[in-house]
């Protein structure tokens, strides 16, 4: 179902569920709805509805008993009379534009169990609709966040919300204060969510008392002090997320006794001592992030006992001696990062192993070479594969390689950028990088090799991992880093034809004041952006350049350098040809068969990708799209290439 809602629905008298939800409704509400006496359920959820809701929302709704808008477009004030519908039980209004203040009447739903009005631009002074919340005595699930808030301070009155609560979720709504003691007294919390807000203090130790709590969320705060040991009896607790504060002290020994845990984050924070050897009793753990801390001394030797790990970060602390043997045994570990530690100092008996694991590097186990390194297949004993970059230092600029590409990967993570399991630095003679192993190789291999193939859809799939990680690059994070090295060699691919972007060895970190360098260092020929290779100019445009070659070159399969060009012939003389052929080709296509049908579609979809890439490889760094811009685009293309291809 696509378009307005009818107006005609709003007539229909004995109406008394409208279910709508998850369709591609557009436009306006029609207000006859809210006048529908006799309606109990509203569900217009997972549309793109817009305009404002009738300020007497509520009036004349006596038997509405749950109302669901959440995921549209829907814009201006909060309905203040919704308070009038009395028997509700659920609202549900996230995810929209909605403005203006939450209406302190909003304790006049006596019967509310559930209420979601996240990610919205609503304002509170003082939070003073918590308080009225407190009449509603059957609230299980509250939501609020991230909003406008006026920076208000959670009350102490929330003391008094009933036993029935069970969420209670603020995240990124700009409350300031401490987190009350009183929330110990909600005996059947079982989520607490207050992460990204302004919350000073310590975590009160009260929240020991909430036997029920399965999730604690107080990430990106300015929390202080320890971890209370109290925290260490809710045996239900699954999900602990203390990231980006200031606690401090040891990790508590007792954590090891909260056998429910399955993610647990520390990073970012001022914890020193040891690692509890006590957390390795917690079999069950999927996350552990310990990274940017001060922690020091040797990794737990039962590190092996954690076999269901997933993701193990404990970059940036200072962590020394050898790694423990029994991180062989993690055969679930996809993430594995030690970087910036003491460890990277790596021993012999590291290094004899990273030897032997690539049969003395080899010549059969070589993947790859470049400018300052070569890359290797390396495989342990019990058949666990990864790569290891060795850094050639007898040439100049490979330890400054080396150096620049721990820098840049200890400080970015996507799922589209290579995995650094660990680094290794012994005395002055050797350099190298662990990463995860990429089974398919480079999409240069795909492009030219008799052997491989890949068709429009899988390209298009590899293009948008490939925007994906140069847009988180970009504007992912404070420090923009531009890589200047994009080209099809250094676009890896997993077994499930995942890309990633590799080799950071020549990559820039930007400062917030500079949007550009210059650089004496020069990327690969036929990537450069004019400016770059003329003046050393470096700039996430220039970046935009090279992705814009690396598309054309997908789409074409040829390269920038090819022996063809030579003259006024260049790839984008090549792609702007190619788009008007196929232009021409477009005609009557009812009379095609259904395989010409879909290789027209394969065409249409090329077409639009080169259009996308000659858009990026303008000669001046002003007239290219940003990163951002790429990725919608491709996005909208893969969305008609897929609906073309039913």
């Amino acid at each position: 179902m696509a378009g307005m809602i009818p107006q005609q629905i709003g007539y229909l008298k004995n109406l008394e569920v409208l279910n709508l939800a998850d369709n591609k409704l557009v436009g306006p509400i029609p207000p006859a709805i809210f006048n529908t006496s006799t309606l109990s359920i509203i569900s217009l959820l997972v549309n793109q509805l817009s305009g404002s809701l009738p300020s007497n929302m509520g009036i004349w709704l006596p038997k509405l008993e749950e109302l669901y808008m959440g995921n549209n477009q829907l814009a201006g004030p909060f309905p203040m009379f919704i308070s009038n519908a009395s028997k509700l039980t659920i609202l549900d209004m996230s995810h929209n534009y909605i403005s203006g203040s939450i209406p302190d009447t909003l304790g006049n739903l006596k019967n509310l169990k559930k209420l979601n009005l996240e990610v919205n631009n609503l304002s509170s002074s003082g939070m003073s609709f918590l308080s009225s919340l407190i009449n509603c005595r059957g609230l299980e699930d509250m939501d609020f966040g991230s909003n406008q808030l006026i920076s208000g301070e959670l009350p102490g009155s929330v003391r008094n919300f009933s036993d029935s609560l069970q969420i209670f979720f603020g995240a990124r709504c700009n409350i300031r204060g401490s987190i009350p003691s009183e929330f110990g007294n909600l005996s059947r919390l079982m989520a607490i969510k207050l992460d990204g807000n302004k919350l000073t203090g310590t975590v009160p130790n009260t929240i020991g008392g909430l036997k029920d709590l399965q999730s604690l969320s107080l990430g990106g705060n300015e929390l202080e002090g320890p971890i209370p040991s109290e925290l260490c009896q809710l045996n239900k607790l699954g999900f602990l997320v203390l990231t980006n504060n200031k606690l401090s002290g040891p990790i508590p020994t007792c954590l090891g006794n909260v056998v429910s845990l399955r993610q647990l984050f520390l990073g970012s924070n001022m914890f020193s001592s040891s690692i509890p050897s006590t957390l390795t009793g917690l079999t069950d753990l999927l996350i552990l992030n310990l990274s940017s801390n001060s922690l020091t001394g040797p990794l737990p030797i039962d590190i092996g006992n954690w076999k269901v790990l997933n993701i193990m970060d404990l970059s940036n602390n200072q962590f020394s001696s050898d790694i423990p043997t029994g991180v062989s045994d993690l055969k679930q570990l996809t993430y594995f990062s030690l970087s910036n530690n003491r460890i990277t100092e790596c021993g012999d008996n590291f290094h004899t192993k990273l030897h032997q694991a690539t049969d003395g590097f080899g010549d059969s186990r070589l993947l790859g070479s470049g400018s300052y390194a070569s890359v290797y297949q390396g495989t342990l004993l019990d058949g666990m594969t990864f790569a290891v970059k060795v850094f050639k230092l007898e040439l100049k600029g490979a330890f400054k390689s080396f150096d620049v590409e721990c820098e840049v990967l200890r400080n970015i993570r996507h799922r589209n950028l290579t995995k650094i399991i660990s680094t290794c630095s012994n005395n002055h003679d050797f350099r190298a990088l662990v990463l995860e192993f990429m089974p398919n190789g480079s999409l240069d291999k795909w492009l030219y090799s008799n052997n491989h193939f890949l068709d429009i859809l899988q390209k298009l799939n590899i293009l948008i991992d490939v925007a994906s990680a140069v847009e988180y690059l970009h504007h992912g994070h404070t420090t923009p880093v531009v890589h200047c090295d994009i080209k099809p060699s250094n676009v890896l691919l997993d077994e499930d034809m995942v890309a990633s972007l590799s080799d950071f060895g020549i990559a820039k970190l930007l400062c917030i004041e500079d949007s550009m360098i210059q650089t004496r260092t020069l990327a690969t020929f036929g990537y450069m952006a004019p400016e770059y290779g003329s003046e050393g100019i470096v700039s996430i445009k220039g970046d935009v350049y090279s992705f814009g070659i690396l598309m054309m070159e997908t789409i074409l399969g040829k390269k920038p350098t090819d022996e063809m060009f030579i003259g006024e012939m260049s790839l984008k003389n090549l792609a702007e040809e190619s788009i008007a052929c196929m232009l021409d080709k477009v005609g009557d296509t009812n009379f095609l068969s259904t395989a010409e049908k879909k290789h027209l579609v394969a065409n249409h979809c090329a077409l639009s990708i080169l259009q996308v890439a000659l858009e990026c490889s303008g000669e001046m760094p002003d007239e290219r799209l940003d990163m951002k811009e790429v990725v919608s685009k491709l996005e909208k293309i893969k969305v008609n290439l897929l609906n073309g291809i039913e």
